[in-house]
């Protein structure tokens, strides 16, 4: 069941399910602290995994394992710790608003994946890079 988390709800997307703005968010501030279960492996992967930098991946819980992918979102994860040695258990993830944000409006991210795991997106938006891929790799990908 899903954790309630004050400013965001779940609900139906365009591709299943999708994290909803309940209230306004201004550009910059912290929509909340992105919780999960840590996994130490390497070749770990799943649609919902959060890189935590080397030696571990998040498995981020409810509501935030919602989060959908744009090629023009209105969010982005950050990490509180700038330093790379900070073992994955210690780091904090959060999620902020990089626009202003409206409610009802789908709080989505760049998932910036490498070309080798990129899928066709289907965001919609004006600027769609038609992949779910970093923008600095979408060269790399082969029509």
């Amino acid at each position: 069941m899903a954790r309630s988390h004050p400013g965001v709800s779940v609900r139906k997307a365009q591709y299943g399910k999708g994290l909803f703005a309940t209230r306004r968010f201004r550009k910059g501030q912290q929509i909340g602290e992105i919780s999960g279960r840590i996994i130490h492996d390497p070749d770990y992967g799943s649609d919902y995994c959060i890189e935590m930098g080397p030696g571990g991946s998040m498995e981020p819980s409810a509501p935030w394992r919602y989060l959908n992918h744009a090629c023009e979102p209105n969010c982005q994860l950050f990490s509180l710790h700038d330093d790379d040695d900070c073992p994955p258990e210690d780091r904090t993830i959060v999620l902020e608003a990089i626009r202003n944000v409206q409610p009802d409006a789908q709080l989505t991210i760049d998932y910036e994946w490498s070309a080798e795991n990129a899928i066709p997106c289907g965001c919609g938006g004006p600027n769609c890079r038609g992949w779910v891929v970093a923008a600095d790799e979408l060269h790399l990908i082969e029509p």
